[in-house]
């Protein structure tokens, strides 16, 4: 499944230049030129991650993200701001308002590339082969195996799949969309009530365990500690 980064710049020619390089890259690349453009895409589905520009003509990207960090649902998109404003009151303005990494124009388009690998390599809480939460749940990824209050569980292809999307970023929302995409790709032929009945079954199947997947209205769901 491709990572999807938002790049919000007011410049045509440095959104196509990003946007270029990070599809080259196996990155799926959306392009805004305003915050509201970028405001009214967040209500229906978030960003693996987000390229801000600082300086945009209808709001401040430090605004921008002071309110992304402020908000439950979209403070865990990683920000790299990208900006002609390098002085270092100004980064560290930048990182205290909870960005993840800073880059001044001019820059290299494979330097921005590696920085967003990186930083999305840091938002994984999933690099080991076994996530355990107390004694309430343990998966093994390699195994495909799933143990819920040391009661090992069966799970269909499609439920593991589901369980592993959901905690490879704990607090992350997914929408209905990006878990369908993920499920079954471009060959889907399912609606979207479908995951619904998927996340039913997994939640029962899983006890106790099966409250740490959570509803999130009109978006989807996410898994919480």
């Amino acid at each position: 499944m491709k990572k999807t980064i938002a790049i919000v710049d007011d410049e045509t020619d440095i959104l196509n230049l990003v946007s270029i390089n990070l599809e080259k890259a196996g990155f799926n690349a959306i392009k805004f030129e305003t915050a509201a453009e970028l405001k009214k895409f967040l209500v229906q589905e978030l960003p693996d991650l987000l390229i801000l520009d600082l300086m945009l003509p209808d709001a401040d990207g430090f605004d921008i993200c002071k309110e992304l960090k402020k908000n439950e649902r979209t403070n865990p998109i990683p920000v790299i701001m990208l900006t002609a404003k390098g002085e270092e009151m100004d980064r560290i303005l930048g990182l205290e308002f909870g960005a993840d990494d800073y880059v001044v124009k001019p820059f290299s388009p494979r330097e921005l590339v590696a920085r967003v690998k990186a930083v999305l390599r840091r938002g994984l809480v999933q690099d080991q082969d076994i996530l355990e939460i107390g004694n309430l749940l343990k998966i093994n990824f390699p195994k495909y195996e799933v143990w819920s209050e040391f009661r090992k569980i069966d799970l269909t292809t499609t439920e593991f799949k589901l369980l592993e999307l959901l905690t490879k970023r704990i607090g992350w929302v997914y929408s209905r969309n990006q878990i369908l995409d993920h499920l079954w790709g471009n060959e889907k032929i399912v609606l979207d009530r479908t995951v619904d009945v998927h996340v039913r079954n997994l939640r029962e199947k899983l006890g106790k365990a099966g409250k740490l997947i959570k509803n999130v209205r009109g978006v989807g769901y996410k898994f919480e500690r």
